[in-house]
């Protein structure tokens, strides 16, 4: 499927694999966001990189979707995952956009790359009106790229016990941008 193949400007998508988890390890240190994503910060490091990739190739096997590896083209640096989630949100089936980068790339762009890169291939290939990025309300640099990806906020919720606000995009605005 072109899904677990993408290619943007300066970046690959990939399917994850078991091979990722100790490359994975590296995100879950000196990174002080990580109270944004409603983890059990009390695991291990290497017990929470585990946990993320396998429910990475569980919603494979189930969605045909879910986050995928990002490498740099350039040199095959590993540097995070960005995706496509199938959620259920306050009863609603929705597809989030979603991307989390190791903390020594950040500012640098590449959050924004993906998030435009899943918007575009969703838009081509999922049958959906809309695509959604739930954010913790606090985290400022998700905000900034959610709305550098067209996005505006929809409402506010609590998910995995924390507040948030959903930002959406619409099939519409993408078709006339």
């Amino acid at each position: 499927m072109k899904y677990f193949n993408q290619e943007s400007e300066r970046l690959r998508f990939r399917k994850f694999t078991e091979n990722d988890i100790s490359d994975w390890v590296e995100y879950f240190e000196e990174n002080d966001r990580l109270h944004f994503l409603g983890l059990d910060l009390t695991k291990i490091k290497d017990i929470l990189a585990k946990d993320w990739i396998s429910n990475q190739l569980e919603r494979y096997k189930i969605h045909g979707l879910g986050l995928l590896a990002v490498e740099i083209k350039e040199n095959g640096q590993f540097i995070g995952s960005g995706g496509i989630i199938p959620r259920e949100l306050d009863g609603q089936n929705e597809y989030e956009i979603a991307y989390s980068l190791k903390p020594k790339f950040w500012k640098k762009g590449y959050g924004t790359e993906i998030a435009k890169q899943m918007k575009r291939f969703g838009f081509e290939n999922i049958e959906t009106n809309r695509f959604i990025s739930i954010i913790h309300i606090d985290n400022s640099d998700s905000i900034h790229v959610a709305k550098k990806n067209g996005m505006n906020v929809l409402f506010r919720t609590e998910f995995m016990k924390m507040n948030v606000d959903v930002y959406g995009i619409e099939k519409i605005k993408f078709v006339n941008n």
